[in-house]
């Protein structure tokens, strides 16, 4: 019997998930498919809860249906719970469960692309308060980071948000991104300034560690004006593909029942997909 699962989202027709899990399923050699599934928020309730009746094992959500999967789900583990959210969803004995694969996948990416990024403990900067900083925040505060600088354009969201995750988090004002820079060995950018089509990001990078790591959530274009700036300084910099590529595993597993690999091939081809879409 074919295994099915899709994407949720409210428009969900950029989404490249269905890419990644069918190159899976092929190279798998799996009876599989996987869809998009536009569904307006209104109705993403009565989707979920009907999914089994249409043979989906289940599905990820995106925006901006990942605070009302997590409502939505009987089950949720602590990823799901602490950040608020949730972008995989499975059934296991008639029951929805859920999970936030996001801090998942922006670890594996920094661990793949900056190994021992973290060895150190390094002040980390994160620019942006929405959805995705969530994730990142719960990233960081799990491995040990001690002291990271949230910054937003409006300021009380950034506050609302560093009041979720403790004191680790401190506020800062966005206008003083430049001098905050100083001594932080992690700069990440969860805003869509730089993404094809919005206005760049504007920071001056001097104030990095020599052995800072910048990593930027865009991944359309997959070298943004910030990436390429940390190249010329000298810095390690990590895009955003593979974040997108390592958070899809987890649900794959949990539909399909084999463990993908994050491989170059596969990198090749969602790079191609997105350079020929810009």
């Amino acid at each position: 019997m074919t295994i099915k699962a899709c994407v949720i989202g409210w428009p969900v027709e950029h989404s490249r998930s269905p890419l990644i899990h069918g190159y899976w399923l092929d190279k798998h050699a799996i009876d599989g498919r996987y869809s998009r599934q536009g569904v307006a928020p209104d109705d993403f309730g009565n989707f979920v809860r009907a999914m089994p009746e249409r043979s989906f094992a289940g599905g990820n959500v995106t925006v901006p249906h990942k605070e009302a999967a997590l409502k939505c789900a009987d089950a949720a583990d602590a990823a799901a719970r602490e950040i608020g959210a949730a972008n995989t969803l499975w059934f296991e004995e008639g029951k929805l469960h859920a999970s936030n694969t996001d801090a998942y996948g922006f670890l594996a990416n920094l661990d793949e692309g900056a190994p021992g990024w973290d060895e150190a403990r390094p002040i980390a900067m994160v620019l942006g308060a929405g959805g995705a900083s969530r994730a990142i925040l719960h990233a960081l505060l799990s491995r040990g980071i001690s002291e990271i600088r949230l910054l937003n354009r409006t300021f009380s969201r950034a506050q609302a948000l560093a009041a979720h995750f403790g004191d680790r988090v401190r506020v800062q004002d966005w206008e003083a991104r430049d001098d905050l820079c100083a001594g932080c060995g992690v700069l990440v950018n969860t805003t869509t300034l730089g993404m094809t089509g919005e206005a760049p990001l504007e920071i001056d990078l001097k104030g990095l560690s020599s052995d800072a790591v910048v990593t930027d959530l865009v991944y359309a274009p997959l070298q943004t004006q910030l990436l390429r700036r940390a190249g010329d300084k000298g810095l390690r910099s990590v895009n955003g593909l593979g974040m997108l590529l390592h958070q899809a595993v987890p649900g794959f597993e949990k539909w399909f029942g084999v463990r993908p690999q994050v491989t170059s091939e596969l990198r090749t081809l969602i790079a191609a997909d997105i350079e020929g879409a810009s």
